[in-house]
């Protein structure tokens, strides 16, 4: 039986055939649009087919040829074109699926196939520009400029710029975004940008960058390490103001039963009054006679909480030392909460007396190394006076190097009355790696590794504390 040859598939079409032809011209344009920017991401030489062809496809639709450059930042076409600004912003409803008409309309009426070449087109510039990073050396404005544009690709996806960036998570976009960001930070020449004053305020600061200079600070001095704690500084204080907000609109915790209500007018239950007071309801005079009053429980916690927050420095875990420095300052602002911080990795530090300010703990901090979380156990144990009043936030990956002993002191704090909470991640949104021994036991043992979004660890503190 003769084997069966297949046809090979039809190549996109060239640079004089028009992309417009055939009986569908706006599929052949986005078909154009995507297999030229395959080609860019995959690292083949640049096609001049492909590029004619995109081009001719833009244009047909009414956008610019810069659209194509990929030296030309987000910023810059909008700058020159600003009604393309409307159109970027709108990628992230189609994104989630609203109808075509909430986008922007083409230029000169263009209909609903022409906008869909309009998306393809801009959401190509955002994943080039963005996932098409190079090699080689990188310079501030180079970085600064790739970390705009991944805020409008962020925006296209539904996020805020900069949300995605964190460690990865679960190698989707946001983990693919946090490796570029941390590839490009690690190709600049960082110590001789920090030294020039001008090149150092083109850098804005993220998770990356942070991290670098974080390590690195040991080494700077002068103008350098003055330039690389202002954009820590920054870092903090950006993150403290969402943080801040995530713990003003969590729940305050839950009422103190126990304690009779007061009974003054504010406390007052008007509809539990009135529906336990409906059978005093005289029909004649239309009246409904209260003989009693019933009031809300109002009361708190009186004692001051101890919160004693354990951060894994090791290498693997420095989001996490970021994210919960910043958590242990704005806890330590509010009222009956004593608040004590402890870093460890091979060695423990007790970071309590700067606990107030994140921006002084992390620049005593010491990253990398391995971990032995016995040393951290020396620091908590005498802190915990009150057990039943005490809450430890244990944040680490949790690979140990002697698991049973630690894990053994882990236990003993949970017996004793303790608020013991595990948690394996708190970034803005992802997973971090659980050595999976560790997680099994603390499920057996009643304390689940929390992971995930950090509203579940502010939820989880405020009910303690509240």
């Amino acid at each position: 039986m003769a084997e069966t040859e297949t046809d090979p598939p039809a190549p996109p079409p060239g640079p004089h055939e028009g992309p417009h032809e055939g009986p569908n011209p706006h599929e052949n344009r986005r078909q154009v649009l995507y297999w030229r920017l395959l080609a860019r991401l995959s690292g083949a030489e640049e096609q001049p087919a492909l590029e004619s062809a995109g081009v001719a496809a833009t244009e047909d639709a009414g956008l610019p040829a810069a659209l194509m450059d990929p030296g030309v930042t987000v910023d810059t076409l909008v700058q020159r074109f600003p009604g393309l600004a409307a159109e970027f912003e709108a990628l992230s409803q189609a994104a989630a699926g609203d109808a075509a008409p909430e986008d922007p309309p083409a230029p000169d009426g263009g209909d609903v196939g022409e906008q869909e070449v309009r998306r393809a087109a801009l959401m190509s510039k955002l994943l080039l520009n963005v996932f098409s990073t190079g090699s080689g050396d990188v310079t501030a404005e180079r970085l600064s400029a790739w970390q705009s544009d991944a805020g409008w690709l962020e925006q296209a996806f539904g996020h805020a710029p900069g949300s995605l960036r964190g460690r990865p998570r679960d190698g989707g976009l946001g983990g693919s975004l946090g490796e570029l960001e941390g590839d490009l930070v690690r190709r600049m020449r960082l110590r001789e940008v920090l030294a020039d004053d001008d090149l150092a305020s083109r850098l804005s600061p993220s998770m990356s960058l942070v991290e670098q200079l974080l390590r690195d600070k040991d080494h700077l001095s002068g103008t350098a390490l003055a330039n690389a704690k202002a954009l820590i500084r920054r870092y903090v204080d950006e993150v403290a103001e969402v943080l801040r907000t995530r713990v003003s609109q969590a729940s305050a915790g839950t009422v103190d039963r126990s304690v009779p209500p007061k009974r003054v007018f504010r406390n007052l239950d008007l509809q539990r009054t009135i529906w336990k007071n409906l059978p005093n309801w005289n029909p004649e005079d239309q009246r409904l006679y209260v003989d009693r009053l019933f009031y809300r429980r109002t009361a708190k916690r009186i004692e001051p909480a101890r919160l004693i927050v354990v951060v894994d420095q090791s290498g693997s875990m420095v989001d996490a030392m970021v994210n919960c420095t910043i958590l242990a300052s704005i806890f330590t602002g509010l009222p009956k909460v004593d608040v004590h911080l402890v870093a460890y990795d091979t060695r423990a530090l007790d970071l309590t007396p700067w606990v107030h300010d994140p921006f002084e703990t992390l620049l005593r901090t010491r990253l990398g190394g391995g971990t032995d979380g016995r040393a951290a156990l020396e620091q908590v144990r005498p802190k915990v006076a009150d057990p039943r009043n005490t809450v430890v936030v244990w944040i680490s990956d949790f690979f140990e190097w002697n698991e049973r002993p630690v894990f053994g002191g882990m236990e003993a704090l949970h017996r004793s009355g303790v608020r013991f909470i595990p948690v394996g991640s708190v970034t803005s949104g992802g997973r971090q790696s659980v050595n999976p021994w560790f997680r099994q036991r603390f499920k057996d043992m009643g304390t689940p590794v929390l992971s995930g979004h950090i509203d579940k660890l502010v939820f989880e503190l405020k009910n303690f504390l509240g």
